[in-house]
């Protein structure tokens, strides 16, 4: 008897890393999927939780190098939704920040397919969050920025420019390759001193750190042979992360 098909398409966030952060609903819609259409940094040990059958189709897309473009992948979605039936469209972290969750929604609901969202633990707060830095912290932060450093048209964010003049903690992404343009934007703000956290592979046992300050970091991440994808974290907050416990200059605020 022919398998009925039913056409859906769900959007999974896959946290920043670690297997263990993705949620139970995630775990879930992977158990059903049909399909399954991951990215480069998706970790491959979920791909446990999917049906032994299921088509499993990497279309990761990383600097000058994409299996697919994001209009085949579109495609993709629409035909494997209709031919075969449920696809999980499995992203890292979180997939509305910076990671054309909504986009893909659009595209399926423009053919009248079943969508829908599963949401992850961003990288941009889980990253800094497990190597022990709070984006925010009473009397020191009492706010964030997520920006992405390049813009569709390859150019430095405007956004960094304002968020220099500012005291909020900033969190980068995608940034790395841009990482002397960030530093020169802070140091003509007046922020030579304020500390950077650079972290490649977030959440991971590969996990790689580089600790510095505005004028010094770009000199750390060479030292500490950072690669992408690393996420960039500027503030005060950074002196919570364990290296300033083994430099005796960790911040210990008091919460009264």
């Amino acid at each position: 008897m022919k398998k009925e098909i039913y056409p859906k398409l769900t959007v999974v966030g896959a946290g920043p890393g670690d297997p263990e952060l993705i949620t139970v609903k995630a775990i879930n819609a992977l158990s059903e999927a049909d399909v399954i259409l991951y990215d480069a940094l998706v970790n491959k040990e979920l791909l446990k939780y999917a049906p032994i059958d299921a088509l499993k189709i990497y279309v990761g897309k990383r600097k000058n190098k994409h299996e697919y473009t994001q209009e085949q992948i579109n495609n993709l979605i629409v035909d494997l939704a209709f031919t075969h039936g449920r696809v999980v469209r499995l992203k890292g972290g979180d997939p509305f920040v910076f990671g054309r969750g909504s986009e893909e929604i659009q595209f399926a609901d423009a053919f009248n397919i079943e969508t829908a969202i599963v949401p992850g633990i961003s990288s941009s707060i889980g990253v800094p969050g497990a190597s022990g830095i709070p984006v925010t912290h009473r009397g020191i932060s009492e706010s964030f920025w997520v920006i992405t450093a390049t813009k569709q048209n390859g150019e430095l964010s405007q956004d960094i420019y304002d968020a220099a003049k500012t005291n909020a903690t900033l969190v980068i992404l995608m940034g790395l390759n841009k990482l002397q343009q960030i530093t020169s934007i802070f140091s003509n703000a007046g922020k030579v001193n304020t500390p950077v956290a650079v972290i490649q592979n977030g959440t991971l046992a590969t996990e790689n750190v580089a600790i510095g300050t505005i004028d010094t970091i770009v000199n750390e991440v060479k030292e500490q042979n950072i690669k992408s994808p690393a996420i960039i974290v500027i503030g005060d907050v950074v002196k919570f992360h364990k290296y300033y416990e083994s430099v005796g200059s960790h911040i210990n605020y008091s919460l009264n």
